[in-house]
């Protein structure tokens, strides 16, 4: 039987677009027949050692880079020169194409409002919601809540609970640096170890929650300080996948110079370099919360458009369409801003008519 397609919308031009699933008879053959006739070779396939070894054939043989052809591998799946920041003579392996540098600041712009919230990566979008009486109800389906941001981590599953999310699929072909999607300040910073599976859409939709049994790590960011977004706390959260060997954390307040790991008291800028994917297919979550941000209108409006074929949508009987975006380009923005400047306004006026009033 033949794979159903799967497509997404296009946010420039609002077309539908059919997506090249990278090794897809392959994934589709792990996540079928191998899961259900043979588990114990499923769980080797998924564990750490084989998803490095996948990757290092793919990425590292010296005979699959001949083989493959970095030109041809970047012509076919779209990927513009003129953006990458190194020449491109020297991308001459796929593990070169995959960790490129662009010159973001020039071909990826940002909004300037403060409180607007950017896209972490290149990637295809999904939104959602934790509020039960939402209407954006594909909670449940991705990943688990308490196991995603980790069981005994009380103070950030209380702090997040019934707020909003969104889930952001890197492809193999895209740029794999991740971006700050606020400014704040980093209140925490932690890593949960999982299993390696993978984020073709066919795997997602067989695999009960994979992105919360993933290892993944976790970036909490306090966007209520000086110079900050003002979009109360935002999760982070980087999920490894197949052939993903780690997340490099190497966060640049300018370009790419100088990187620096992530730590705890560190103050992040809006729309810099803060990760690096090696190499694969990969999911970046982030998660707000209640009531902080509303989503951009075209995002949540092309999820139920009805005029293209998802795998999510057959999978999880609902329509699920992905928006495709570029990294730093608004997907929401501050909600109750103004709401507060009403309340320190109000404050104010109310401590000056009690003085006067003495």
């Amino acid at each position: 039987m033949t794979p159903l397609r799967h497509q997404y919308i296009d946010r420039r031009t609002g077309e539908v677009k059919t997506e090249q699933l990278f090794g897809d008879p392959f994934v589709c053959a792990i996540y079928s027949d191998l899961r259900e006739k043979a588990p114990v070779l499923y769980r080797a396939v998924t564990g750490k050692r084989m998803s490095q070894l996948l990757g290092f054939l793919n990425y590292d043989f010296a005979l699959t880079a001949t083989l493959s052809g970095s030109r041809r591998f970047m012509k076919s799946a779209g990927i513009d020169y003129n953006e990458c920041l190194d020449p491109a003579d020297s991308l001459d392996t796929p593990r070169k194409v995959f960790e490129r540098k662009i010159r973001y600041w020039e071909c990826r712009p940002m909004p300037d409002d403060r409180s607007a919230v950017v896209s972490p990566a290149d990637a295809r979008v999904l939104v959602g919601s934790f509020n039960e009486t939402g209407n954006l109800l594909i909670k449940g389906k991705f990943f688990d809540y308490e196991e995603l941001l980790g069981n005994n981590k009380h103070e950030w599953l209380n702090a997040f609970r019934g707020g909003d999310f969104a889930v952001f699929r890197l492809t193999p072909d895209k740029y794999h640096y991740n971006h700050t999607p606020v400014a704040g300040q980093v209140e925490d910073f932690y890593e949960i170890t999982g299993v390696y599976h993978s984020c073709n859409p066919s795997a997602v939709v067989t695999v009960v929650t994979p992105f919360s049994k993933n290892t993944r790590t976790v970036t909490i960011i306090n966007t209520d300080v000086s110079n900050g977004s003002n979009v109360g706390l935002v999760a982070m959260i980087e999920v490894t996948a197949l052939m993903i060997g780690e997340v490099l954390q190497c966060y640049s307040s300018r370009e790419y110079t100088n990187p620096q790991p992530i730590r705890r008291g560190m103050f992040l800028e809006k729309g810099c370099p803060k990760s690096l994917y090696r190499p694969g297919s990969s999911t970046d979550i982030v998660i707000f919360q209640k009531d902080r941000i509303s989503f951009d209108p075209d995002i949540t409006e092309n999820m139920y458009r009805l005029n293209a074929q998802s795998r999510f949508s057959f999978g999880f009987g609902q329509s699920l369409l992905e928006t495709e975006i570029e990294v730093r380009s608004q997907i929401a923005v501050g909600e109750i801003k103004e709401d507060i400047c009403s309340i320190k306004n109000d404050a104010v006026k109310e401590l000056v008519t009690c003085a006067s009033d003495r």
